[in-house]
């Protein structure tokens, strides 16, 4: 079975996401093996960048050591998928494709696969539009199609980290530009477009005030970012509060009969300390409204209570996982009696 980092490996690879490619690599690279086979065709890696025409993640492979010359289960190597697609598609993904691999392993243009084609063979004309080319040394092209293809890149790769989620969303990975870094590129931006007299700017990191009416813009951003941050805190909190909410509801009910294991409690803070747990159970509470909180307060302390708890749910606990749930519950129950006495 693959491991999680080869799994998102390929969950990168089959999405475009190059940025998070080459960070996972950077990190991972030890735990991530570039010749085992994946995806639904039973591809390694770069075989697979290679048949769907993506040169940004073959040569991100390359840069980490995957083989050009490894054989497929139908006896193609890499060279041979790039030799395909540049077949199909022209000069354009011979010069982003087909050129690098075959740089970097020059060997592999003799390889034979099972049907006895080489590279060579598969490239067909090609090779032959592309050589005199190459004689001509037309350089201006190469620099203007390689800038290109460096802008292409870059706006795919921001459109995936804006635009698109990932189940591993709260791994930190670094950031390429600062929000502070980014806030000061608007703000000149902004003088460029709105404020000719102002001149470019200064230069980040330069001593030079900037023009109050056209700091505005970036202090608005400034602002906008906070309100959104506080605006999403809130919408977690509250999420968290009637997902608690609910799982008690539907637990502690008079009438429910189903087997409960540790996970099948409604805990506050499922991995959480006691601490943690009471403090969630509280979330929505202001500990200034000193009446609306003890009401809540007293309201867990019965729904916690050992005894109580016992009560309601001791013959439906699984014997496996009955000392735990009890020890949890006790552990909440203290925590809780603490908060009260606090807030005497």
């Amino acid at each position: 079975m693959a491991s999680r980092h080869q799994r998102r490996l390929w969950r990168y690879l089959e999405s475009g996401r190059h940025r998070r490619l080459r960070s996972l690599l950077a990190r991972h690279r030890e735990a991530l093996d570039l010749d085992q086979p994946g995806g639904h065709k039973g591809r390694p890696p770069l075989h697979y960048a290679c048949a769907r025409r993506d040169p940004v993640a073959a040569q991100i492979l390359l840069g980490h050591g995957a083989d050009p010359a490894l054989l497929d289960r139908r006896g193609d190597t890499a060279l041979h998928h790039a030799a395909r697609q540049a077949a199909r598609k022209g000069l354009s993904v011979y010069k982003a494709l087909f050129a690098p691999l075959q740089s970097q392993c020059p060997r592999a243009m003799g390889i034979r696969n099972r049907a006895g084609e080489t590279p060579r063979d598969l490239l067909g004309p090609v090779k032959e539009e592309q050589q005199p080319l190459e004689e001509e040394g037309d350089a201006e092209w190469d620099q203007d199609r390689a800038w290109r293809q460096k802008l292409l890149g870059e706006c795919h790769d921001e459109y995936q980290e804006t635009w698109r989620y990932e189940e591993d969303f709260c791994t930190s990975h670094p950031d390429p530009e600062p929000y502070e870094e980014w806030a000061a590129r608007m703000a000149r931006e902004y003088r460029r477009k709105h404020c000719p007299g102002a001149g470019p700017g200064p230069a980040h990191g330069a001593t030079q005030p900037p023009r109050p009416s056209c700091q505005r813009p970036r202090e608005e951003e400034s602002r906008l970012y906070q309100e959104r941050a506080r605006t999403k805190k809130e919408e977690l909190r509250e999420a968290k509060r009637r997902r608690y909410g609910e799982g008690c509801a539907r637990v502690f009910a008079p009438d429910a009969t189903r087997p409960l294991g540790y996970k099948d409690i409604p805990w506050p803070s499922p991995r959480g300390t006691a601490a943690e747990m009471a403090a969630v159970a509280m979330q929505g509470t202001d500990p200034a409204d000193v009446g609306t909180y003890r009401r809540q307060l007293r309201r867990q302390q019965a729904l916690w209570h050992p005894d109580k708890f016992a009560q309601r749910c001791g013959g439906r606990l699984a014997e496996p996982d009955r000392a735990r749930i009890l020890a949890a519950v006790t552990a909440l129950s203290q925590e809780l009696n603490r908060l009260a006495e606090a807030a005497k």
